[in-house]
C-alpha cells in the first residue's frame, strides 16, 4: 500500500491534499455543533446523486410511461421503493440542513469580510438546488407534479416583450409535455453534478479564507486545532443523530413531504382544487401570492431569494460575533426567522381575504428586515460603543489588532 501511495504521490500530491486539507487543516477550537451542518449538506448530497443514478436505470422519461415507471420502481425493482424514499425525503432534508447552515450564517455573520465570496458561491449553490428540485418535482408526473410546472413556468410570461418565447423554450412545447418532461429529466441529471463542482469551489474559498467562529474574531494560529481528529469526530457524531432522524421519516413517514395528489396520474384536464409547492418553496410562493400584480410578484419572490447576497454591504456593523453580542440584530434576526415560518404556513394554505393580507405584511416585515438592517447596524453600533462594549467584546478586537500587525511586521 506504501509503493501504491508512493507512486501517486509522485504524480498526484494526494498525501499532501489529505494531511493539508482534510487532517491537518486549522480550525477554531470553539466551533460549535452548528458548524456541523455544512458537512451534513455535503453527505446529503452524495446520498442524492448515488440513490438518483439508481433511479435513473429504471426510470423513462416519456409523459405516457413516467408515471408508472415510478409505480414500478416501488413495486418490482428490488429495493426500489428504498432508494426513491431516500431519494425524495433527502430534497427535503438537503433543504431543511441547506436552511439551518444559511440561518447559523447570518445569526454569527459569518457572511462578513473576508467571507463574502464564500456567502455567494453558497448564494449559488441554494439557487442551482432550487432548479434541480424544481425540475425533478415534475418527474413524477403525477397531478400535482404537472400543474405545479404549468403554474411555475407560467411566471416567466411576465417577462416583458419576450415573456411568451421563455415559457415555450422553458417547456419545449406550447404546454407542459413529452418535451418538458425530457428536458428537465436531463437537467435534473445534470445539475447535481454541477451543484458537486460549486461546492468545490465553496470549499476551496473556505479553507483560503478559514472558518468562522462564534467569537466573530480570526482566532490566532495558537487557538487553532487540527480538523482531524477532533472535528471529524464532532461531524460523525452529528452524522449519526442526523441518520436517526432522516431513517424515522424514510422508513416510517416517507409519504409525508409527498402530496396526495401526486400519487394521481397527471391529467391536464382535471385541475387539482388547490396547487402548492414543496415545502420548501412555500415562504417564496407567499410572497408569490402576496403581491397582486403577476409582474411585481415575480420580481418579489425572486428578489426574496437573491437578496441574501447583499447582505455582506447592508450589515454596516463592525461589532464582531454577528447576533451573540448584538442584542438588537439578534431580535430581528428572531422575528425574521417567525416571519419566514408564517410564510411558509400561508403559502400552504389556499388564499383567502384575511391571509392574503396577512401574507402582505410578512412580506413587508420580510423585505424590511433587509431594508432597515444597514440602518439599524450603523445605530446599534454608535449605541453598543457608547454605552461600553463588554470586556470580552474588547479582548476580541484586541486580539484581533495583534495579530494583524504581526502579519504585517509592524
Amino acid at each position: 500500500m506504501s509503493k501504491i501511495i508512493q507512486w501517486i504521490d509522485q504524480r498526484f500530491p494526494l498525501t499532501t491534499f489529505v494531511k493539508h486539507d482534510l487532517g491537518e487543516y486549522p480550525t477554531p477550537r470553539n466551533l460549535s455543533y452548528w458548524w456541523n451542518f455544512g458537512f451534513l449538506a455535503g453527505f446529503v448530497l452524495v446520498v442524492q446523486i448515488i440513490s438518483g443514478i439508481f433511479l435513473a436505470m429504471h426510470y423513462k422519461a416519456d409523459a405516457g410511461l413516467a408515471f408508472d415507471s415510478v409505480d414500478h420502481i416501488m413495486r418490482e425493482v428490488n429495493y426500489g421503493w428504498l432508494i426513491r424514499y431516500l431519494h425524495s425525503t433527502g430534497a427535503s432534508a438537503f433543504f431543511a440542513v441547506i436552511y439551518i447552515h444559511m440561518a447559523r450564517t447570518l445569526y454569527y455573520g459569518s457572511y462578513r469580510a473576508p467571507r463574502e465570496l464564500m456567502w455567494w458561491t453558497g448564494q449559488v449553490l441554494l439557487l442551482m438546488l432550487m432548479a434541480t428540485a424544481f425540475m425533478g418535482y415534475l418527474l413524477p408526473w403525477g397531478q400535482m407534479s404537472y400543474w405545479g410546472a404549468q403554474v411555475i413556468t407560467s411566471l416567466f410570461r411576465a417577462t416583458p416583450f419576450i415573456g411568451d418565447e421563455i415559457v415555450i423554450w422553458l417547456r419545449g412545447d406550447f404546454a407542459v409535455g413529452d418535451a418538458t418532461l425530457t428536458r428537465f429529466y436531463a437537467l435534473h441529471y445534470l445539475f447535481p453534478f454541477l451543484i458537486f463542482g460549486m461546492v468545490m469551489i465553496h470549499l476551496i474559498a473556505l479553507h483560503y479564507v478559514k472558518s468562522s467562529n462564534p467569537s466573530g474574531i480570526n482566532l490566532a494560529a495558537k487557538d487553532n486545532i487540527p480538523f482531524h481528529p477532533y472535528f471529524t469526530v464532532k461531524d460523525l457524531y452529528g452524522l449519526g443523530l442526523f441518520l436517526i432522524i432522516y431513517c424515522l421519516f424514510v422508513f416510517f413517514s416517507p409519504e409525508l413531504f409527498i402530496e396526495p395528489e401526486n400519487n394521481i396520474p397527471a391529467n391536464p384536464m382535471q385541475t387539482p382544487p388547490h396547487i402548492v409547492p414543496e415545502w420548501y418553496f412555500l415562504p417564496f410562493y407567499a410572497i408569490l401570492r402576496s403581491v397582486p400584480d403577476l409582474l411585481g410578484g415575480v420580481l418579489a419572490m425572486g428578489t426574496s431569494v437573491i437578496i441574501f447576497a447583499a447582505m455582506p454591504y447592508l450589515d454596516r456593523s463592525k461589532i464582531p460575533g454577528g447576533a451573540r453580542y448584538r442584542p438588537i440584530y439578534r431580535i430581528m434576526f428572531y422575528l425574521f426567522i417567525i416571519d419566514v415560518a408564517v410564510l411558509t404556513y400561508l403559502g400552504a394554505q389556499p388564499p383567502t381575504e384575511l391571509l392574503t393580507v396577512v401574507g402582505q405584511v410578512a412580506t413587508f416585515i420580510y423585505f424590511a428586515a433587509f431594508v432597515s438592517l444597514p440602518f439599524v447596524s450603523k445605530a446599534e453600533e454608535k449605541w453598543l460603543r457608547r454605552r461600553g462594549l463588554p470586556p470580552a467584546i474588547e479582548e476580541l478586537i484586541r486580539c484581533e489588532a495583534q495579530e494583524r500587525s504581526a502579519k504585517s511586521g509592524k
